[in-house]
């Protein structure tokens, strides 16, 4: 029952170990951003953690720029809201994913080694649709 409860408590832990880890960091901020993680807001600054789960925001007449564990780059233009759903970076398991929301905004998309290795594995969602990334780079917009 102790061996029981004991791997419980081991994969509970390492499950939230998972979703601390950063999976990417602010690379520029011009004006206002944030990076708001389990619902705690964080001014965006250069190497401000992100996490998946993280929403990130920039203001009217901002941008933000992040770069993620497996090289992909984001960059946001003004007013725009998005949500990294859910990210997988270990190639030697074979788990790879980038799904992440869109739901206002503008963003430049550089697709990293997840695109590149499964390229399937890669999905922006906006409230009219889902785009997929098959290794490459594109910008794309929202509107409310």
């Amino acid at each position: 029952m102790f061996k029981l409860a004991f791997m419980c408590g081991l994969l509970l832990s390492s499950a939230g170990w998972a979703a601390e880890t950063p999976i990417a960091y602010v690379k520029n901020v011009m004006g206002e951003a944030s990076v708001t993680t389990a619902g705690k807001v964080v001014k965006a600054e250069v190497g401000t953690a992100v996490l998946q789960g993280s929403i990130l925001k920039t203001a009217a007449k901002s941008s933000m720029g992040l770069t993620f564990k497996d090289e992909t780059v984001m960059s946001f233009g003004p007013d725009t809201e998005l949500t990294v759903d859910e990210y997988l970076y270990a190639p030697a398991q074979g788990k790879l994913k980038i799904v992440s929301m869109l739901a206002k905004g503008t963003m430049n998309y550089v697709s990293g080694i997840i695109a590149k290795l499964q390229p399937d594995a890669v999905a922006i969602r906006t409230p009219a649709g889902m785009i997929g990334v098959r290794g490459t780079q594109f910008l794309v917009k929202v509107e409310e």
